[in-house]
């Protein structure tokens, strides 16, 4: 591990990626504190921390806070996400979107614009879902101090700007940088929390905040929080190998093959872009709940009610969302009948499994 990380300063490439990923969430965290004008921000964030335990908390969460700042990054990588979602479905159920994925680059290249298009339209509609929110919402709270169409425009067109700008922040990780930028940026707004937490668990510490049990619970906290840690790297790192073997055959006048090895299937192959797809989904009845013509509604009021955080049609939408979009992933990243196909190109078949189509239900079940 130690080798690996002195390799980043002994590899120039691997140097410059690394830079440049560093320099690019430098800018993303820099965003995360210009304020859309016009919001009350003190105000807001009040109201943020009234509502942590809610959907409204999950969702600033990764935004990595800005939202209950409404910093021009408030709607951070969610449209993008979304519109990505919804261009993946189509691929499966559209047929002329599934011919496009299986042309190649040129046509992922097509989904992709298409995608940034749809990020865009997203990021108009949930910026004026939340401009209409707080004009509504500022009658008893002032957080807008002029709530009128030109308010209304700003914001619209300061959020759409951020989220479009997030979005190429997070394609030029992934183009230049090292990892998937989207993941980056996610974990860089997540992480930005520790510093508070750490410094929270230690005024409880000094304060003795549940008296003689404070630095039990503590080291009780500490513990669990290392042993949850451990176990999430252990499913991430565990994977299942099926035996692979590949016949021998003549190229030219070389004897080619002939060598056992093995498909790793990881246990969680979907990593965690099931639980992001799922956040967002859920989350979009949270940016229009609070309007007045939802929040007065006899109708609307308790269906919204029941999909916040905690309740248990939102717990059950949650656990059913996360296992479809599991498998919904891991089917379009995961494509037996293309290993199959791959597999007996290059001579290559499981012990016991015939090739082609028997072998692509074999692997098609193990992933299931």
């Amino acid at each position: 591990m130690l080798e690996k990380f002195a390799n980043i300063f002994r590899i120039p490439d691997l140097r410059k990626r690394v830079l440049f990923t560093l320099f690019i969430l430098a800018i993303y965290r820099l965003g995360s504190h210009i304020p859309t004008p016009g919001v009350n921000t003190k105000l807001l964030e009040q109201f943020f921390s009234q509502n942590s335990g809610s959907s409204l908390g999950l969702i600033d969460m990764f935004s990595g806070g800005n939202l209950r700042r409404l910093t021009v990054f408030a709607l951070g990588i969610m449209p993008y996400i979304t519109a990505a979602i919804i261009f993946e479905l189509l691929t499966v159920v559209y047929e002329p979107f599934a011919r496009l994925q299986k042309e190649g680059d040129m046509g992922r290249k097509k989904i992709t614009q298409w995608t940034r298009y749809m990020t865009v339209g997203l990021g108009v509609v949930q910026s004026f879902a939340i401009a209409m929110t707080l004009v509504h919402g500022s009658g008893s709270v002032p957080y807008v101090s002029d709530p009128g169409p030109g308010f209304v425009l700003m914001t619209v067109l300061t959020l759409t700007a951020g989220a479009t700008f997030v979005m190429w922040l997070g394609e030029q990780i992934t183009e230049r940088g090292i990892g998937e930028g989207m993941s980056l940026l996610i974990f860089a707004g997540i992480v930005v929390g520790i510093p508070s937490g750490i410094q929270d668990l230690y005024q409880k510490a000094v304060t003795q905040a549940w008296g003689a049990f404070t630095i039990p619970a503590l080291l009780i906290l500490l513990f669990v929080m290392l042993v949850v840690v451990a176990f999430i790297v252990f499913v991430e790192r565990s994977e299942r190998r099926i035996p692979v073997q590949y016949a021998k055959r003549i190229v030219g006048r070389r004897l080619m093959g002939g060598q056992s090895t093995h498909l790793p299937l990881r246990v969680n192959a979907g990593g965690v872009m099931p639980v992001i797809f799922a956040a967002s989904i859920l989350s979009a009845p949270l940016l229009v709940q609070n309007m007045a013509i939802f929040k007065n509604s006899r109708f609307w009021a308790p269906i919204f009610a029941s999909l916040n955080v905690g309740e248990p049609w939102y717990e059950l939408l949650y656990c059913i969302a996360i296992l479809f979009f599991a498998y919904f992933y891991i089917s379009i990243i995961f494509r037996p009948d293309d290993i199959a196909d791959n597999m007996r190109k290059y001579g290559g078949f499981i012990p016991g499994i015939r090739p082609g189509k028997r072998t692509a239900d074999f692997v098609n079940d193990i992933l299931t």
